[in-house]
């Protein structure tokens, strides 16, 4: 029997890792349904009642639509935000918050639908702090790390270590010139710390010394990892750089990126390590909504196919 329940993707328009995700489904025969929550309400409706079967509704996009009772999975990727740029400040602000708790808490509530991820499980797992926590608990080496709004406590940490570094809690766009930048991962001494870390809260780690790092992608049972060689402090800053080699996962690390993903919820995760100078691997951090077709690419290991099976939920 042919299964006819679409897949749900929520994303923005330009999402090249979806659009080969959406192919490789179509090829497959699997009806897919493409949506960005930001579209919501100009070109994007939803109706949605509250049943004791569970929601009931369609989500309608100019071009499809989908039976809310009768999604078969969910891949959410990176939608855009909501704007409602024709209202005043208040009104939009109360738009917004509507259209996040509504449109947002129909599209987490869908009835037998697999959530890869689900958006609230995303949110959680994106705190760096949980994180790093969740990391020690699921068994990972971590490097040593502190979080604070205090000088003389930062400058101290740095003092305690050989090598610090800074990295952004979070990373948010900002436009320079026009041009999109973020803040970088970057080396810092007890000289650079000085009363504007006051301002907000901030992120020290010991760097610790490595040969090389690994990305691993967690894809249901699946997990691909990749050796990246390079001599940059962050590889992310120029690719160009960058080498690749397939590597097995140890058996310890394999345990515990399931105990990882167990606690946070998830059925996919691009986790970051480095491997230390004894070949020990060092957590990170842990993208629930990574990016992770660039090393297929590299690689040719079938991760497209496998997030596809994922979503199509075969056996």
């Amino acid at each position: 029997m042919i299964d006819t329940r679409p897949v749900l993707v929520v994303t923005s328009l330009n999402d090249p890792t979806a659009d080969v995700v959406i192919s490789e489904l179509h090829g497959r025969g699997v009806p897919v349904v493409r949506l960005d929550s930001g579209d919501f309400p100009a070109s994007l409706s939803v109706e949605a009642e509250i049943t004791e079967h569970g929601i009931r509704g369609q989500l309608r996009t100019p071009s499809r639509a989908a039976d809310l009772a009768r999604v078969r999975s969910l891949y959410y990727r990176r939608p855009s935000g909501f704007a409602f740029p024709h209202l005043d400040t208040q009104d939009a602000r109360f738009a917004l918050t509507q259209a996040r708790y509504g449109l947002g808490g129909v599209l987490a509530s869908l009835p037998g639908c697999l959530y890869v991820n689900h958006p609230h499980r995303i949110g959680d797992a994106e705190f760096k702090p949980s994180g790093l926590a969740a990391a020690v608990d699921a068994g990972f080496l971590i490097p040593p790390t502190l979080i604070t709004s205090d000088a003389e406590t930062a400058r101290a940490f740095v003092k305690r270590h050989d090598s610090v570094i800074y990295k952004p809690l979070h990373n948010p766009v900002y436009l320079v010139d026009g041009i999109s930048n973020v803040v970088k991962v970057a080396e810092v001494a007890a000289g650079d710390i000085d009363d504007s870390v006051s301002g907000t809260a901030h992120l020290f780690q010991r760097r610790v010394p490595k040969t090389a790092d690994v990305r691993v992608t967690v894809i249901g049972e699946h997990v691909f990892s990749v050796r990246i060689d390079c001599d940059l402090l962050d590889w992310r800053t120029d690719y160009s750089q960058l080498t690749y080699t397939v590597v097995e996962t140890p058996s310890g690390i394999r345990r515990a990126l399931r105990r990882y993903m167990d606690h946070f919820g998830l059925v996919f995760g691009a986790f970051d390590f480095c491997v230390g100078e004894d070949g020990g691997w060092w957590f990170l951090e842990c993208n629930p909504s990574g990016q992770w077709y660039w090393l297929e690419t590299e690689t040719g290991l079938p991760m497209c196919a496998a997030l596809a099976d994922l979503l199509e939920r075969k056996p």
